[in-house]
């Protein structure tokens, strides 16, 4: 358990500054369906993308730390989570956004509660408990 928290949590950091570079860049291109949203989307949209890409570094700090902080974890899932029940207000109000923003959602939905699982998997570890489940004889 602990390995696959060290993996998802470099999973979330890299993916989270990947995804906050390109939408710094790219702007409103890198938003399905906002190509001609105007120059208010596309600079909120720029300044979002890099507090996505510092949220990623975030995830990096935590991964690099011996062993992985659960609090810390907890709070960047916290955040992620968030992220995704605001996708769902926005569906309830506007309805069905572009299918990759469903595929996020689900993500930021089912993604949670695994992190949250795994949170204190290496601080467990570190104090010498057990991190799975026992195994019958």
């Amino acid at each position: 358990m602990a390995r696959t928290l060290r993996a998802l949590t470099r999973l979330m950091g890299w993916s989270c500054v990947a995804i906050g570079l390109f939408h710094v860049l790219l702007g409103n291109a890198a938003i399905p369906g906002a190509d001609s949203a105007g120059p208010t989307v596309d600079s909120w949209g720029r300044f979002m993308g890099a507090a996505f890409a510092g949220y990623g570094l975030a995830w990096l700090w935590a991964a690099r730390q011996r062993p992985i902080p659960a609090r810390e974890v907890r709070w960047l899932t916290g955040v992620f989570l968030l992220g995704g029940l605001a996708r769902l207000l926005s569906l309830a109000e506007h309805g069905r956004p572009h299918w990759f923003q469903l595929a996020l959602t689900v993500i930021e939905l089912a993604l949670p509660p695994v992190l949250f699982w795994l949170a204190d998997a290496e601080e467990r570890l570190a104090r010498g408990e057990r991190t799975s489940l026992p195994v019958e004889p």
